[in-house]
């Protein structure tokens, strides 16, 4: 079942999709790379020093451990994440950081194991295109935000995705990572949705923006498609691709060689449209 428009809501308050990239290297390459600044800047003005901060779906930390940074050295910052190997990469980089004002557990943030109006914010970087219930999971971020607290949530629109010269290959890269997001039960096109499933789950004060990563540079170009070169025939997206009949080996390497083909292009431009919203509580 796919979250596909505004008024899509599951039954079972539980339910999860699968991760789709999975944690394989390729996947992770590209989320060490984020940043508060480069991937949270509608959300850094709003926070203070001694904030107490939720960050769903952290990965590695590299977003988390900023954001201890800016809230610190009274504020506190509490990381989740489905996945425990992931929560030990993040809790290993805080240590690096030197940060002992983070706390990190597993958790699913369609039922959070926290008391009601327990922090200042809640923050969700690329997590709710992967939820199987993202108007529960909102439901959610809001019970643990306290009153007047933030809900901030940012998310990439895959439809929303252009990229120079038209590399033949990439179309169908598209329209297959799409294929295969919404059969894990997730929405790739979330970034357009966010105002929306914020407004179902009962938010009526949700401020709108939109801003784009872009890989333009012969080094960024490189780097972009090499990572999703790997991910498309090693990353258990491949597995996902193969095992639920979305795509065949062949096909998956004539996805891997086009992303390579266009890596390698001197006019290389790619960007990605993110959509974000500040929700009041």
């Amino acid at each position: 079942m796919n979250a596909t428009d505004s008024t899509d809501t599951k039954d079972a308050a539980h339910e999860t999709a699968v991760y789709t990239h999975g944690h394989h290297e390729s996947v992770l390459r590209s989320h060490r790379w984020r940043t508060a600044a480069n991937s949270a800047a509608y959300l850094i003005g709003e926070l203070r020093p001694g904030m107490a901060v939720l960050d769903v779906g952290c990965g590695p930390g590299t977003i988390t451990a900023d954001l201890a940074e800016l809230v610190g050295p009274h504020g506190r910052v509490t990381a989740v994440d489905a996945a425990p190997d992931v929560i030990e990469q993040a809790a290993a980089y805080a240590g690096e950081r030197g940060l002992a004002n983070v706390d990190f557990a597993t958790a699913d943030v369609h039922a959070l194991d926290f008391p009601d109006d327990s922090f200042d914010v809640v923050h969700a970087h690329q997590v709710l295109q992967h939820v199987g219930d993202p108007v529960q999971a909102l439901r959610e971020m809001r019970r643990v935000c306290r009153p007047g607290g933030i809900v901030a949530a940012r998310d990439a629109d895959y439809a929303a995705m252009t990229w120079y010269p038209r590399t033949p290959g990439l179309e169908e890269w598209l329209s297959l990572y799409r294929r295969v997001a919404r059969s894990n039960g997730g929405e790739p096109d979330a970034g357009r949705r966010l105002r929306a499933w914020a407004r179902a789950a009962g938010f009526t004060d949700v401020t709108c923006t939109a801003t784009s990563w872009c890989y333009a540079t012969d080094e960024e170009a490189a780097w972009w498609s090499s990572l999703w070169a790997d991910r498309t025939t090693a990353s258990a997206y491949a597995g996902i691709a193969t095992g639920g009949g979305h795509a065949t080996e062949a096909e998956l390497a004539a996805v891997e060689k086009a992303w390579r083909t266009w890596g390698a292009d001197p006019d290389a431009w790619f960007s990605v449209l993110n959509g974000e919203i500040i929700a009041r509580a």
